[in-house]
């Protein structure tokens, strides 16, 4: 949510950011919100006159009563006896126009750094780096759901019958290399002097709606039935939400936090967009890094972020791109952003592995999370960047170290989280 004195004091440019995300409908939106808040504003004044008039009564009175007249103190009590009455109508009427400020506010997206290059969708998004040559084996690729379940290590005829499309079963050697990747990666980021937390892998819809758009929410979120509950689609969520209204002292931060979660998301008209297998599904596990700083460095860690998760797959000998999302492809929260894919050398090109976001003030605002320097609280950053996020850093290690025979080598970061196995071959 953007700060609305830009919008009292240069309405162009937020109308220019929402053009230049092509989202021309809510243009609107700003001479709208524009309109009310200066009613809510003379509101808000003629509840503030009244509370300073009350005062003024109440003091009167005392002072009348000190000087033994009565008399005049009476007429002043049966005139503050009505303010209440009119107090409490117009803070209502305050509260209203507020409400409907805010609903409009939190639609209009965030003002995007002026280095985000211009285009209408994913199409448009800029190769920045490459990182690793791709590898083009000579012989036939498997793939990677077949590969897997030639191996054990995958059944998905099981979680179609227990839960449906989208779900899946690791088994064995996969599983267990599933698990090493995860875990490699919780020590790589300790080891970047991130601290690890595992968090609540439910929040409620107040968490939800400051942490996302409402288009994003409706997407992705699995809602619990009769309860103010929803299923996280990545830690993120309850990481950031953990600074729910609170005030952070400069020598607090920055705040470099790194997580584990299970992540749930409906990921609607998803299916069959790539191959079978487990590029989309409902549900997967994700080592996230978060950080909470002051705003004048949040630019500096979005730098150290993206290239912390460029580093974890060259560790794993994967050869991957930076990718800047453009104006039409950043989510209305995000003032910047650059996603990492790795190579797929069975459909000779790059897909997403994570997503690198400075998204500024913006959860700070809906969230309340503040810094205080001494003299004056101010919003903090917020930045997030995934680690990575398996089941799709398996695919990309199934992929770039399959053999001639079938069999998955493992990486050599791995091979000591999987009780020094090389290799994953078929069983007998």
């Amino acid at each position: 949510m953007i700060d609305i004195t830009l919008i009292r004091e240069n309405p162009e440019l937020v109308k220019e950011n929402i053009k230049k995300k092509f989202q021309d409908k809510k243009v609107s939106l700003v001479d709208k919100v524009a309109k009310l808040d200066a009613v809510w504003r003379k509101e808000k004044k003629a509840v503030d006159d009244l509370r300073s008039k009350r005062n003024k009564i109440s003091e009167s009175i005392n002072q009348l009563m000190k000087g033994k007249k009565k008399g005049e103190a009476k007429k002043l009590i049966i005139e503050a006896k009505k303010i209440p009455e009119e107090l409490e109508k117009l803070e209502n009427l305050a509260k209203k126009t507020k409400e409907k400020v805010d609903a409009i506010m939190v639609q209009i997206p965030q003002i995007m750094h002026p280095s985000v290059p211009q285009g209408k969708g994913e199409e448009d998004n800029v190769e920045l780096e490459k990182i690793g040559k791709p590898n083009i084996p000579e012989f036939e690729i498997y793939n990677h759901a077949e590969l897997a379940e030639s191996l054990g290590g995958l059944d998905l005829d099981a979680s179609r019958k227990t839960s449906g499309q989208g779900f899946y079963f690791l088994k064995g050697d996969i599983a267990l290399l599933h698990s090493a990747i995860l875990t490699y990666a919780k020590d790589f980021m300790v080891q970047k002097g991130y601290t690890h937390f595992i968090p609540p892998f439910l929040i409620r819809s107040d968490v939800v709606k400051g942490v996302m758009s409402f288009e994003e929410m409706d997407a992705m979120m699995y809602k619990i039935e009769d309860e103010d509950l929803y299923l996280i689609g990545t830690s993120e969520h309850s990481m950031i939400a953990a600074f729910f209204e609170k005030t952070l002292f400069k020598k607090e931060l920055p705040q470099k936090l790194t997580s584990y979660s299970a992540c749930f998301r409906k990921e609607k008209g998803a299916h069959g967009i790539e191959e079978r297998g487990l590029y989309r599904v409902h549900q997967f596990e994700k080592q996230e890094m978060i950080v909470v700083c002051e705003p004048s460095d949040s630019y500096k860690f979005y730098e150290e972020m993206l290239n912390a998760t460029v580093e974890f797959f060259k560790s794993l000998n994967i050869p991957v791109r930076k990718l800047e999302c453009c104006s039409g492809d950043l989510a209305d929260l995000k003032a910047k952003s650059c996603d990492v894919e790795a190579w797929s050398p069975r459909q000779k090109k790059y897909f997403e592995v994570g997503s690198c976001s400075n998204l500024e003030d913006a959860q700070s605002r809906r969230l309340q999370i503040k810094i205080n320097d001494g003299k004056k609280n101010y919003f903090a950053h917020t930045l997030n960047n995934t680690v990575v996020a398996s089941p799709r850093a398996l695919i990309a290690i199934m992929e770039n170290n399959q053999t001639k025979d079938g069999e998955i080598k493992i990486p050599k970061v791995l091979q000591n989280y999987m009780c020094g196995m090389k290799k994953i071959t078929k069983k007998k």
